[in-house]
């Protein structure tokens, strides 16, 4: 299967914590010209609105652990909405789930998508969970209203693993539209996420995946 737009698939990003917002401005340079989404920290939401108003923004809230208070990520999502972010990608408080707390996880992400009105990604840290955890969070959200699950941030490492897998992607997309981020460094890599049935792919490769993309497309 072909994707003719497959660029504005990717959020190209940068969100390590030592990103300056010269390494912002390079990220929303190569989204500009291959056509990807950028995904900035939160910090740098003006300058990156102001520096390239025609990328598509996105930011990050509650990042990397999810566990600031539901005040706080309110208050940053509605800001950063404010301020010109496109979408808000945040992430679910994870040891409220494992404790069993449903109603609070689910209230949360509820509060935080009725403060805005733009598209609402929650990163659901999947190497985290077990399957039936993923499910259980994934059903949340969908109560809570949010557009979209997001499989992890790429800052848990467990066994080895820091992001998406295909099981996860194909499971969560049961449910929601899904974002696949961490650990996706090619094309083929991201295509075959695609096809198991992401709707946007999360990378700080975006410009090598876009690169590749062309080269594929040209042939």
């Amino acid at each position: 299967m072909e994707y003719p737009e497959f660029p504005a698939r990717i959020d190209h990003t940068v969100l390590g914590p030592e990103t300056t917002v010269s390494d912002v401005y390079r990220v929303l340079d190569e989204a500009e010209e291959f056509g990807m989404n950028a995904c900035i920290p939160h910090c740098y939401v003006t300058e990156a609105t102001e520096y390239a108003p025609s990328v598509r923004l996105v930011t990050v809230v509650g990042f990397p652990h999810g566990q600031t208070s539901t005040e706080s990520k309110v208050q940053a999502a509605t800001t950063a909405a404010r301020r010109g972010a496109d979408e808000i990608d945040v992430v679910a408080n994870i040891g409220r789930l494992k404790a069993g707390e449903d109603d609070a996880v689910r209230q949360e992400i509820s509060e935080i998508v009725a403060g805005v009105t733009v598209p609402v990604k929650v990163i659901v840290e999947a190497a985290l969970l077990s399957d039936a955890e993923r499910d259980r969070l994934s059903e949340l959200v969908v109560e809570a209203d949010a557009d979209y699950l997001k499989t992890s941030t790429g800052f848990a490492p467990v066994d080895g693993e820091t992001g998406a897998t295909i099981p996860d992607v194909e499971a969560m997309s049961e449910y929601l539209p899904v974002k696949a981020s961490g650990g996706i460094g090619s094309y083929e890599e991201a295509l075959a996420f695609v096809e198991a049935g992401a709707e946007r792919i999360g990378a700080s490769s975006g410009k090598k995946i876009a690169t590749e993309y062309r080269r594929s497309a040209d042939q």
